[in-house]
C-alpha cells in the first residue's frame, strides 16, 4: 500500500508518520519510508542522529540515475533526458517493487534498524541556502513522483511518504498516487483548515482520505473534530510520554508506547489494508497519464524539446502482475 501523511506545519505529521512506520515494522510488514517534506525530520523521528540524518542521500541528486534505470528499453522514451516527474511507464519500462534490490535503492535508500525490524528510508534532500531564488522545492520531490509512477506494491508491502506541509502537496499529481491519505489535524479551527482544502482539491480524483486527530486531550476534542470533518475522522491520538522521551533523544522500547496510541496505529493499518481491496489500477494509470499530459503541455515539451505526449503507451495499465511476470521489464 502507498500511504501519505499530510497536514499543516506543526500538526505532528512527521511524528505520526514515524510511529506508523515503527508500528508496521513491529507487525513484520515490509516498509519503504520517504521523507518528502521541505523540512527533513523523518530520519530523526525514526531515531537517526544528526550526522546520520545529514548523510542520507538526496533523491533529487540521483534523478539522472533514477530516470535511466526506470526508462529501461521503453521505445516511447527517446532518452532519459526527456523524462519528467510525471512520465508514465510503458512496455519496456523498469518497475520498482518494495521487496527487491535495485540501483535506485542502492543510490537513494538506507536501511534503518528499529526496535522490531528494519525499514528502507529515502529522502528528497533538504531545500538549502543554495536553492534560494533559483530552485523550486517541487523539483526535488519530482524524483519521488517518478518512482511512485513506476512502483507496484502488494499486500503487507508499504510505502509511507511524509509529504510537505499544507496544500503544497497539490503542486503536482503526486497526491493521487496513494491508496490512503492520512491527514493529521489538531482539534482547532486552524487544524482543520488544511482538511477543507485537501477535501475540496481531492474530491474529483477519488482520493481516499481519513483524518487522524492529533494532540487530542478528551472527548470534547473528538466532538469538535467529528463536527468539523464528519465520517472522515478515523481516530484520535493523545499526548504521549513515549514521544516526549523520543524527542529528547532517550527513546524507550517501542513496545512501551501507550496502549491507546498503539490501538490508534492499528486503526490506521486496518484502514490502509481496507483501501488495498478498493484498488483500481486502470484509474490509477489514467490519472497518471492525465497529469503527465498537463505537465507536458504546460512546461515539459518546451523544457525537453520533445513531444512528451508520445511517451504515453495507450495499451499499458500499471498493475501487480506486470512486475511478477516481468511483462514491463526490458529484455
Amino acid at each position: 500500500m502507498k500511504i501519505a501523511f499530510v497536514g499543516k506545519g506543526g500538526s505532528g505529521k512527521t511524528t505520526l508518520s514515524s510511529l506508523f512506520i515503527r508500528h508496521l515494522a513491529a507487525n513484520e510488514a515490509q516498509v519503504v519510508a520517504v521523507d518528502a517534506d521541505i523540512n527533513q525530520h523523518l530520519g530523526a523521528a525514526l531515531g537517526l542522529d544528526e550526522k546520520e540524518s545529514a548523510a542520507l542521500p538526496a533523491m533529487g541528486a540521483q534523478l539522472p540515475l533514477i530516470k535511466d534505470y526506470l526508462r529501461g528499453s521503453n521505445p516511447r522514451i527517446a532518452s532519459a533526458a526527456t523524462m519528467i516527474k510525471t512520465t508514465p511507464p510503458g512496455e519496456g519500462s523498469r518497475l520498482l517493487r518494495v521487496c527487491e534490490d535495485n540501483p535506485v535503492y542502492d543510490a537513494c535508500a538506507r536501511t534503518v534498524r528499529l526496535d522490531d525490524g528494519e525499514i528502507r528510508l529515502m529522502a528528497t534532500g533538504p531545500f538549502d541556502e543554495s536553492d534560494l531564488g533559483v530552485a523550486c522545492y517541487h523539483s526535488k520531490v519530482g524524483a519521488v513522483e517518478l518512482c511512485l509512477n513506476h512502483l507496484v506494491d502488494g499486500p503487507d508491502e508499504y510505502v509511507v511518504v511524509d509529504m510537505t506541509a499544507g496544500s503544497d502537496s497539490f503542486a503536482s499529481g503526486m497526491f493521487t498516487r496513494f491508496d490512503m491519505t492520512f491527514l493529521v489535524a489538531e482539534p482547532t479551527r486552524k487544524g482543520v483548515s488544511v482538511y477543507r482544502q485537501y477535501k475540496e482539491y481531492a474530491r474529483d480524483f477519488g482520493v481516499a482520505l481519513k483524518v487522524v486527530g492529533n494532540k487530542v486531550q478528551g472527548e470534547d476534542d473528538l466532538d469538535f473534530l467529528r463536527a468539523e470533518v464528519g465520517d472522515d475522522l478515523l481516530v484520535g491520538v493523545g499526548q504521549s510520554d513515549w514521544v516526549r522521551t523520543m524527542e529528547k533523544g532517550r527513546p524507550a522500547p517501542f513496545e512501551l508506547l501507550e496502549a491507546d496510541n498503539r490501538m490508534a496505529l492499528q486503526a490506521l493499518q486496518n484502514a490502509a489494508e481496507d483501501s488495498y481491496g478498493l484498488r483500481d489500477w486502470e484509474r490509477y494509470t489514467r490519472q497518471m497519464v492525465h497529469f503527465h499530459l498537463k505537465n507536458a503541455e504546460s512546461w515539459g515539451n518546451e523544457k525537453t524539446g520533445a513531444d512528451l505526449a508520445a511517451q504515453v503507451d495507450p495499451a499499458f495499465v500499471l498493475q501487480e502482475h506486470r512486475a511478477e511476470t516481468g511483462a514491463a521489464q526490458p529484455a
